[in-house]
């Protein structure tokens, strides 16, 4: 992959890892469950690293793409790689009422959710209700 496509590569696999609206993982930040998960760095009770991520993945969903920086694209990464580990960590069982999961919100990820469309295209409810098109009439690379 050439330095050109790899901000283009970043912006695609942070999208579709990232499958929380702005104002949805906005509400999650703020319960009880999304502020006791996650690693904690310096003092004790501090905010954890995966809660500030997901503060700054609000700002990045919000933020027009000619706007973002190397540091922006810097921290999509890291989302990326955070959910592709824990996805691959995932327990068994039910897991609506689980850490594992609450950790991943924060990451702007939830496991029992399907991916957020890609823009421009149907929403999640008609993919829901009909299904996801045809792979002609797909839009390239999807």
């Amino acid at each position: 992959m050439s330095r050109s496509d790899e901000p283009q590569q970043t912006y695609r696999e942070f999208t579709e890892a990232v499958n929380m609206k702005p104002g949805e993982l906005q509400q999650w930040l703020e319960t009880d469950e999304s502020k006791h998960v996650g690693w904690r760095k310096g003092t004790r009770g501090g905010e954890s690293v995966g809660h500030e991520s997901g503060r700054r993945i609000i700002a990045l969903l919000r933020r027009k793409r000619d706007q973002l920086t190397a540091a922006d694209y810097k921290h999509m990464r890291k989302v990326v790689g955070y959910v592709r580990r824990h996805m691959a960590q995932r327990p068994s069982g039910d897991v609506r009422r689980t850490r594992w999961r609450y950790s991943l919100m924060n990451w702007g990820h939830d496991p029992v959710k399907g991916p957020l469309p890609p823009p421009g295209g149907p929403s999640r409810k008609a993919l829901q209700r009909h299904g996801a098109p045809p792979r002609e009439r797909r839009g390239p690379g999807r």
